[in-house]
């Protein structure tokens, strides 16, 4: 299902990865199974409703490690980053679940959301209906789908599967070919990334160049590379509805307090 040839890239590898780790897990655990477990599911928090309130939306991400810093938080306690991200004002967590590369679990999914409010982001490299499915098994809100490892027909029918189960993608674009190929798709929520997942190099300007060839209509969210109050509100008067921010929250000795200065609050607080 990928949308290029495989060069060898961080992107590509982590795909080749996850493409023997999915094909193992369907064979243990089939599709009637995961289709069982969506019965028993929590009810779906509305992801997209979270990113369209007025203000700086911020989706906090749950990141244990990557590979371009390798181990970035340790130790690492989901529910306890997940509620106090969520008392400081994140609209939404996302939560990373690929294990090899990120050092993510579903279990830090699960257990993240059932102690919040907030809707929950699952955060992989997901091309195939089967993962689709394990993922509102697992009580997610909302599922990664980036268009760089997807070809057009798995794109469209990913995203319909997720608007079956009550889910709203996020769908992830880097160069306005991509941004193309998301908006025949019709996709609603349209993230950003700065960092080019092949190269690992990220630029915010890559935002600032997309912005405007996003519709008005769809939910648009800057990815990578933002760390300061200002960059929020720069991106935010640019159009972009909500900002999904990781590596900076978990490096921080306090994530919480940091994402209260990132959304201006501690300011606030202070005046």
């Amino acid at each position: 299902m990928s949308a290029h040839a495989n060069t060898g890239s961080v992107l590509d590898r982590i795909l080749d990865a996850r493409r023997a780790a999915v094909d193992h897990r369907k064979r243990v655990l089939p599709e009637t199974a995961l289709k069982y477990g969506v019965k028993a599911a929590s009810p779906v928090r509305d992801f997209a409703g979270a990113l369209s309130r007025e203000g700086l939306n911020v989706i906090a991400e749950l990141k244990p490690a990557s590979p371009s810093r390798g181990v970035i938080r340790d130790p690492f306690d989901a529910v306890a980053l997940g509620q106090s991200l969520a008392a400081a004002g994140a609209a939404a967590l996302s939560v990373l679940t690929e294990p090899e590369f990120f050092g993510g679990s579903l279990k830090n999914l699960r257990d993240a959301r059932k102690e919040i409010a907030a809707p929950v982001l699952r955060k992989d490299f997901i091309f195939d209906s089967w993962q689709v499915w394990e993922s509102r098994a697992n009580d997610a809100d909302s599922f990664l789908l980036i268009v760089a490892a997807l070809d057009q027909d798995s794109l469209v029918e990913l995203i319909a599967l997720g608007r079956q189960l009550g889910m709203e993608a996020l769908v992830e674009v880097h160069t306005g070919f991509e941004l193309d190929r998301a908006l025949v798709a019709e996709a609603r929520v349209i993230g950003v990334n700065n960092r080019d997942l092949r190269t690992l190099e990220v630029r915010v300007e890559t935002s600032l160049e997309l912005i405007e060839l996003i519709p008005d209509d769809r939910i648009a969210v800057a990815e990578s590379g933002l760390s300061t109050h200002a960059d929020l509100v720069r991106l935010r008067e640019a159009g972009f509805d909500a900002f999904l921010i990781g590596e900076h929250l978990m490096r921080a000795a306090d994530p919480a307090a940091a994402l209260a200065d990132l959304l201006g609050t501690q300011r606030a607080a202070a005046e």
